[in-house]
Order: structure tokens, then sequence, then C-alpha cells
């Protein structure tokens, strides 16, 4: 062969694989940061406004005793979650991987922790929390035709379950589909948000204010604690972003903005929602209906009240899409740390962490299947904020063993500081006013230790799992069109 020749095939062989290159570049293999800060804003907003602000906004004025202190509660628990998102807005920009206080925790506190924090979340939380607001949405939406009694409990759950396995093809198929998604329905929430304030505005011109007091204010330490546990309930979502911040795009400048501008609209609005029904419906009335907003409309709004509850089944279908699109980048951040099955790092062609979506999915499916799932929300609820207390407590422990790490954003640590005192306070109140729920999520989370050391501690761990793993990984990439994500 003349030194020519050789030549010439030695750069056909590399142009092939220049091409082979771009063309897997071009056909996916990793996560791409397509999202903008509009997207931003609307993935916060849509994911923490779901059916709590419409449905059933109760637990804050019960543990409070009057009208006047609940809204103050509101507020603070608005000014709460904004302290709690300013030290995120450090710890993302600072460490900037999917999974949020996860990856936090793994860099701070290391795997063991972190596992704690990914099993509750992944196993329990996340899907059972898309299973009820899933739940909630089909329960709006069959309600005009059945509205002198509930829908029939097979027919929510199946259109329960529609909802799911259609907010899973759109998430598969593309992330500016899912996000498009986000964007329209939190949209519709906002608007139905803005309808009850006008109209509670038009009541306060009325004169409408005779329930604003304080009379039957508790004094109770407990009970304010609770309080402010059910409004804290109604905020969680804010940290959403964090979980998908390697699909946003320049997220030093776009994170913190999407945290600060969302937080805030969402205190305002939540605020003036509560001051709207006030206006109308006595504390009584608020106490004993299961749906303020539907009782709220039906009052003011006549033969157009049936549009309330279109407008929630709107809100929760984007509430599903947000919880979706979040947790299933935390199994991909699990599993890229090694503490969950590889086939869950696998991204499709389309861009999309397929396998982690179906993972989230067919979880919140087995919830569907479960009596009383909302019994353990209220078991994992304290576990959820005591978590999120301890990526707040990565931020000042991460600035004394790693100094040098680049943090575009640097938070005064009076406001971590803060936040950990007070999110023990939250977490300790109603953990000794409820012992036994407490005890029941105490072991629900111990559930993790001897699936750690059984399957991931390298002393302890099972043998032999490698090939059951690999082929059922294999056959995951055929069915999701997937492969592992290229390094960057």
């Amino acid at each position: 062969m003349s030194p020519k020749r050789k030549l010439e095939e030695e750069g056909d062989t590399e142009a092939l694989k220049l091409d082979q290159d771009q063309s897997a570049t071009k056909d996916g293999g990793a996560l791409e940061a397509k999202m903008s800060l509009l997207n931003g804003i609307t993935v916060i907003v849509g994911s923490i406004i779901g059916s709590g602000i419409f449905v059933s906004p109760t637990g804050v004025l019960k543990y409070t005793g009057s009208v006047n202190a609940s809204l103050i509660v509101w507020v603070a628990s608005g000014v709460f979650s904004m302290v709690g998102a300013y030290c995120y807005a450090e710890l993302g920009t600072m460490i900037r991987l999917s999974g949020a206080d996860y990856a936090y925790i793994m860099e701070t506190f290391g795997p063991f922790a972190a596992f704690m924090r990914l099993w509750i979340e992944c196993m329990i939380v996340r899907p059972c929390s898309m299973a009820i607001v899933a739940l909630t949405f089909s329960t709006y939406v069959l309600k005009p035709i059945f509205p002198e009694c509930s829908p029939p409990e097979d027919a929510t759950r199946l259109l329960a379950a529609c909802c799911i396995l259609l907010l899973t093809f759109v998430n598969c198929w593309s992330i500016r589909a899912a996000t498009r998604v986000q964007d329209w329905f939190t949209y519709a929430k906002l608007l139905a948000l803005f309808i009850i304030i006008a109209a509670g505005l038009y009541q306060l011109s009325r004169g409408k204010v005779e329930h604003f007091t304080f009379e039957g204010t508790t004094s109770d330490v407990t009970s304010i604690a609770l309080s402010f546990y059910s409004g804290l309930f109604a905020y969680n979502g804010w940290n959403y972003l964090n979980f998908i911040i390697e699909e946003l795009k320049d997220p030093v400048r776009n994170l913190p903005r999407a945290i600060a501008i969302s937080c805030t609209l969402v205190t305002i609005v939540y605020t003036f929602t509560n001051v709207a029904f006030y206006t109308t419906l006595s504390p009584t009335e608020v106490l004993g209906s299961a749906a303020v907003a539907v009782t709220f409309s039906e009052r003011l709004f006549g033969a157009f009240a049936l549009s309330i509850p279109m407008f929630v089944a709107a809100s929760t279908f984007g509430a599903v899409n947000g919880v979706l699109l979040t947790s299933s980048r935390l199994f991909y951040a699990g599993a890229a740390q090694g503490q969950m099955p590889g086939m869950l790092t696998m991204v499709s062609s389309r861009s999309t962490p397929a396998p982690a979506v179906i993972a989230v999915a067919v979880l919140s499916l087995m919830y569907l299947t479960v009596s009383d799932i909302f019994a353990l929300i209220n078991y994992v609820g304290f576990a959820t904020w005591l978590s999120i207390g301890a990526a707040v407590l990565c931020l000042p422990v991460l600035r004394y063993t790693q100094p040098n790490l680049e943090r575009p954003i640097k938070v005064n640590l009076f406001f971590p500081v803060i936040y950990i005192i007070c999110t023990i306070l939250v977490v300790a109140f109603p953990a000794w006013a409820s012992p036994a729920e407490t005890g029941v999520g105490c072991l629900m989370i111990l559930t993790a230790v001897p699936v750690y050391l059984l399957l991931l501690e390298p002393k302890t761990r099972l043998s032999g799992l490698g090939f059951i793993t690999d082929a059922a990984t294999r056959l995951i990439q055929k069915l999701t069109l997937s492969v592992r994500p290229k390094t960057k």
C-alpha cells in the first residue's frame, strides 16, 4: 500500500470517527441546558402551587385560631421559604449537579447520609405526593359529572393513572414539551388565583372586613408551630429548580433570579388568596369546607362556579408534571453517584432521562393502589423538612471544610443559622405533639439502613447481583433507546 493511500484511509477513518461522535452528540446522550429563566420560574411556581391553596387551607386557621394570625403565618411561611431558597442559591451555583439537596449532602456529609435522604425522597415522598396530586386532579375533573356525590373511587384512580401515564410520555418525549406543559398550566392556575383575588378585592371595596380580627388567637406554642408546619407544606417545592440545574441556561444568573421572583410571587398570591376567602367566608365556614375555593366560588360566581373545579384540575395537572420533571432528575442524580440502579443514568436520544422518568411513574402508580396514602405523607412530612434543614446546614459546613470552592453567590451566614434554628423548632414541636406518627416516620427512614448495608456498602453488600442488574440495564436501554450520558 502506498504512503499516500495509507494517509487517505487514515484520514477517512478519523473523519468517520468524528462523524460518529458528532452524530452521537446530536442524537443525545447527555442532559442539555434548554430551560430559560421563564421556564425556571414556572417550574418553581407550578411545583409549589398545587391543590392545597384551592382545596383546604384550613390547617393554618385551625392552629392559629384567628384570621389575622393565620395571615401572619402565611406571610411568615413565605419569608421562611425565601430564606431557605436564598441559601439554596449559593449551594446550587456552587455545586452544579442535578439532585439538589442530595448532591449537597453527598458533598458535605458523605454517601450514607446522602442515601438516607435519597431513599426517603425517592421511594416514599415524591411518588406518594405525585399520586395524591393526581388523585386530586381526577376528583376535580369528575366533580362536574357527579355534582351531588363524590366520584366513584375506581374512576378517580383510573383517571389519575391516565394523568400520570400521559405526563410520563411527555417527559420522555422532550424536555421542551415538559416545560411547555409546566408553563401553560402554571398560567392557568395563576389565572384562577387572580380571579379569586380580584373577587376578594371587590369584596373589600364593599367593606367586607368583619372577619379580619385577632379574636380567638391561640397562645399555645405547639399549636403555633403546627400552623407553620401547615403553611410550609403549602410552600413546599421552592427548591425543585435546584434538582434540574444542569438543564438550566446560565444557572449562576438564572437560578437566584428564578427563586427570588417565584417565591415572592407565590407569597403574594397565597396571602391575597386567603384574604379573598375571608372577605366572603367566615372562619367557621372555612374550617367546615373540604374545598374552600369551590365554596367561595359558589357564593360569588353563581353559574360560573363550575369553572373553579376545572382550574383546580389544571393546577394539579401542572403540579404532577412539576413533581415528575424534578423527581426523575433526583433518581438520575442518585444513579450517577452509584446509589441507585445504573440504568437510571441512561439518557434517551431525545436528551431526556427516560428510565428515571418511568421509574418515578411506576412507583406513583403503585401508590394509587394504597387506600390511605395521606397517612404516609404525614409520617414523612417532618423528615422532608429535617432533610432540607440538613441541606442548608451544608452551607456553613462547606464554608469551613472547603473554603476554596467557587461561590458565585455568597450568603451571609446569619441566614442559614436562622433557617436551621427555625427548622429544628418546626420539626420538634409537631414531633412532640404527634409521637406515634413521628415514630412510624423514623422507622420508615431507618429502612434505608439495611438497604444501604446489603446493596451499597462494599464490605457487607450481597454478591452475585451484577448479572441481574446488567441484564435489566440492557433491557431498559433497548426499550427506551437510551445510552449513558457523555462526560462533560
